[in-house]
């Protein structure tokens, strides 16, 4: 397997910054560094060189020179570019137990991916199906998250480099310009962001007198501060004993300050980073990472010895040094991090300040654990991102309709489009669809307008078995109405007030605009058929067409040559947009076409299969199930109940999902039984009796609305 240990922009995209896409040819990565013992001191060197990690060709994509099967297997989730990372945020919690890594988020190690960001393609490699999440927010996101902040980072060149790196987060342009031993502005005013660097390259008394400025109210109190230093101490002073100890008090001095701050402001301590002493010069030979690891130690132990209230507390900010552990042997002169280094610190340091305000739907580092609930699974378990193959998706379908065809029985009745056969439509129809969420396969074009076409069909069964029923029985009274309504709405109305959810009204319109007319095409539909039925123009004995010989053969060819100029259209299609404006007009001819091939011929229309009828029985129950037992991060992501292990946590997962539906179609047809009497009156009472009890809770709703503004 390769091993890709050192953090380097070009080899692990989890490092890269917006924009900056992977390319060229180039492969590389140092080995893994080495400790080496020696004189007490302990040094890092790059180990022997070997194949590494190709770079990725766009955003979010590992693509190993080695170790697809491994993945495959199951074996370690993380390419070893990442493991760095990875250790460092699994590692790294802020002093009040907030911005850190809870159990659900430490599983899923920011395995989810902005779709729109991740320019997936059809055909990658499945090898980084568990890659970690992009961290690096746009400069827009970085922006709304610091609107009208302040930010101020305090100390040395080490420090000076982890300001450059944060304000390019939010200006990618701006150069590396000013006085390296002085204070140095930045402002956005688009935002109000303003970011200042004030030299402060040892803990003495000039940084507390500062720091207490702040305290005092004389100066503006800043929303974020970022301090450390060290290693000036440990070079003016030749590594003395002695600097250590004064090291010691004036940081004592400080820590008091700090906390008082931290009420109100976040403050973050960064501990010092081990250096490279190879490549230190003569100058620079007295700061070893012994010495560092003693500072370290010193400001560890006393900023967290506080009794005061632990929300107040500094947050120690370990990230850096652990990452620096790793990329050191890259540093130019042994003592400043490379450049990729530093954008990651900066980039965990936005996220763990933004991720908490802005609560990324696809992000799960750095936010503090919600108050469980007994409805909220989101942070207790974990998840993953999708990674679209062909094989991911075209090799479950073909094994779903292998199995349908093991299980035909014969229909009970011949008719077209009878319950067995609707049923059975319903059946494959969901477990394509469940497939396709589950493979992300909405990122292939052709798979997502076919996919579009199954959604229709399900509307299309909707209104043409509706407008059948009403037709045929003339029943047009409320238990009917209440009957069908009941397990579609009964959960979910109250939700949005009771729970306080709020609705996107996009998506409704967004989905209303792609079906608006199947409906109304499923209802023109059952009038046809139930008036040829009644002129009897059509045959449904068992084993008889339906029409005359010629004209089923003639409308089997026109169904076939429909269904596949479908196909092929859109297969063709430029981008979503242009097939979805054509979409409610078009999807009818293939739905038509495969009603017609279904029930044209007698032998075709007489069998059906039940393994596909017993899922299309529950196949609402699965459709909104999988949202929360299947999927994650409102189907953005997969659920993970078996950490390294893909294939088996679907089997797990899949079959607890599918035990939870059944039943719920069963509780859901019970309750309907209860809840909605046969007698009209007592309906009525019953359907009053309702309606108060959640205009009650509405209003208690809103009685607490208003008392909180």
């Amino acid at each position: 397997m390769s091993q890709c240990s050192t953090l380097q922009r070009s080899e692990c995209p989890a490092l890269q910054r917006p924009g900056a896409l992977g390319g060229g040819e180039r492969r590389g990565g140092e080995g893994r560094g080495r400790e080496r013992g020696g004189g007490g001191r302990r040094q890092l060197r790059p180990g022997g060189g070997g194949p590494g990690c190709s770079p990725p060709q766009r955003w979010g994509r590992w693509q190993p020179a080695a170790g697809a099967a491994s993945a495959a297997r199951g074996d370690p989730v993380l390419p070893r570019c990442a493991r760095p990372l990875r250790r460092a945020l699994l590692s790294w919690r802020s002093q009040d137990g907030g911005p850190g890594l809870h159990p659900g988020q430490a599983g899923d190690q920011l395995l989810l991916q902005r779709e729109e960001r991740q320019g997936a393609g059809a055909g990658r490699r499945p090898a980084a199906r568990r890659l970690p999440r992009r961290l690096t927010p746009l400069p827009s996101e970085a922006k709304n998250c610091l609107i009208d902040k302040h930010i101020v980072f305090l100390g040395d060149s080490r420090i000076r480099q982890l300001f450059y790196s944060f304000i390019k987060i939010i200006n990618p342009q701006i150069k590396e310009e000013g006085n390296k031993h002085g204070n140095i502005p930045f402002e956005d005013k688009s935002a109000s962001v303003k970011v200042d660097f004030l030299w402060y390259p040892e803990v003495n008394g000039s940084m507390r007198q500062r720091i207490k400025s702040w305290t005092e109210g004389s100066v503006a109190k800043p929303h974020i501060i970022v301090a450390g230093a060290a290693t000036w101490s440990i070079k003016i002073h030749n590594g003395s004993n002695e600097a250590l100890a004064q090291y010691k008090i004036n940081i004592t001095s400080i820590a008091p300050l700090l906390e008082k701050l931290a009420k109100s402001s976040d403050v973050y301590w960064i501990l010092q980073d081990p250096v490279y002493e190879d490549l230190l010069s003569e100058s620079r030979k007295m700061i070893t990472n012994e010495k560092i690891d003693a500072y370290n130690e010193a400001a560890v132990r006393i900023l967290n010895s506080s009794s005061r209230n632990s929300k107040a507390k500094v947050k120690v900010f370990s990230v850096s040094k652990l990452i620096a552990q790793e990329t050191i042997m890259k540093s130019s002169d042994g003592l400043h991090l490379p450049e990729s280094s530093r954008d990651t610190n900066a980039m965990i340091l936005m996220n763990v300040y933004c991720n908490k305000i802005m609560k990324p739907i696809d992000g799960s580092c750095c936010q503090p654990q919600p108050p469980l609930t007994l409805i909220q699974k989101a942070n207790l378990f974990m998840k993953e991102n999708k990674f679209y193959t062909h094989s991911s998706f075209f090799i479950p379908i073909i094994y779903i309709l292998v199995l349908g065809v093991f299980y035909t029985e014969n229909t009970k009745e011949t008719k077209v489009l009878n319950r067995e056969q609707t049923d059975e439509w319903k059946g494959w129809m969901q477990l394509v669809i469940l497939i396709y969420h589950i493979s992300g396969a909405s990122t292939f074009l052709p798979v997502y307008m076919h996919i579009r076409v199954l959604v229709a069909a399900y509307l299309f069964q909707t209104g043409y078995g509706h407008f059948s029923y009403f037709w045929i029985k003339g029943d047009f009274g409320v238990y009917r109405v209440c009957q069908g309504a009941f397990e579609k709405v009964f959960s979910f109305w109250p939700l949005s007030k009771c729970f306080e959810l709020n609705g996107n009204v996009y998506e409704w319109w967004f989905r209303w605009k792609l079906d608006r007319y199947v409906v109304f095409h499923g209802m023109l539909f059952a009038f046809i058929y139930l008036a040829l039925q009644k002129h009897q123009m059509i045959s449904e004995g068992k084993g008889d067409p339906l029409f005359s010989s010629r004209v089923s053969n003639v409308l089997l060819f026109i169904s076939i040559v429909s269904f596949l100029t479908y196909s092929i259209w859109a297969s063709s299609c430029k981008n979503k947009a242009e097939c979805n404006e054509l979409h409610p007009s078009v999807s009818v001819v293939q739905i038509l076409a495969f009603i017609l091939i279904r029930n044209i011929p007698g032998y075709v229309r007489s069998v059906y299969s039940s393994f596909f009828a017993w899922f299309g029985k529950i196949s609402l129950e699965l459709f909104i199930c999988q949202y929360h037992i299947w999927l994650a991060a409102d189907t953005k992501g997969i659920l993970v109940l078996i950490p390294g292990y893909p294939m088996f946590n679907v089997i797990v997962s899949t079959f607890i999902f599918v035990c939870v539906a059944h039943e719920i179609s069963q509780i859901t047809n019970d309750l309907a039984q209860i809840v909605v009497p046969k007698d009209n009156s007592t309906l009525l009472k019953r359907l009053l009796c309702i309606a108060g009890f959640f205009s009650g809770l509405l209003f208690f709703s809103a009685m607490q609305e208003q008392s909180r503004h």
